[in-house]
């Protein structure tokens, strides 16, 4: 798996300015496909979201799939930061948002080989592969930060709210998923 081919993927990325962090992304991706051996973008595309959840939830293999949530949760970080923006007048940084929102769920693909989990998942959890994978792309230490604040599967909070932003659109974009399932989140 190359840079285009993971752009092509997840087109989001060339929203990234900085071309230095916009390569990195794209690094921390190809590496994860290498690891994985996943080698086509009908493959990279046919990666399940997440696993435990759908087979708890009986949702299909092949129902719902990592790389749109990933896109929903980049979209959901912008949109919200847009809204924070506009209506407070919120700092924040843009490429530092879509990057760490592309890069938050990278370590699923070491986690799990189809649905089924590996030592990876069973010896770390989500999402501690992804921090390897981050300063394995050379990226900053910031996006490690997202990597690990952006589920409750760690003890680490949000510190920035680009950070807290990916740990919000994660969380509805999970839940909208969930909702195609169950009548009432609370039985998720």
């Amino acid at each position: 798996m190359d840079h285009d081919t993971v752009a092509e993927v997840f087109p989001e990325a060339e929203r990234i300015d900085d071309s230095e962090l916009r390569e990195g992304v794209l690094t921390g991706w190809t590496l994860a496909c290498d690891v994985a051996g996943v080698e086509t973008t009908e493959e990279l595309r046919g990666l399940p979201w997440l696993p435990p959840v759908q087979r708890e939830l009986d949702i299909p293999a092949d129902a719902e799939r990592l790389v749109p949530h990933v896109r929903d949760v980049t979209a959901g970080a912008v949109s919200l930061a847009g809204a924070l923006v506009s209506r407070r007048g919120a700092e924040l940084d843009t490429d530092l948002l879509l990057a760490g929102a592309l890069v938050h769920d990278v370590s699923k693909l070491a986690e799990f080989d189809g649905m089924d989990p590996t030592p990876t998942y069973d010896l770390l959890g989500h999402p501690y592969w992804g921090v390897h994978v981050v300063a394995s792309a050379g990226l900053p230490v910031e996006l490690a930060h997202v990597v690990l604040s952006h589920t409750s599967r760690t003890n680490v909070e949000p510190a920035f709210l680009e950070a807290e932003l990916v740990l919000r659109a994660d969380e509805a974009a999970a839940n909208a998923i969930r909702l195609a399932y169950v009548d009432d989140l609370r039985d998720a």
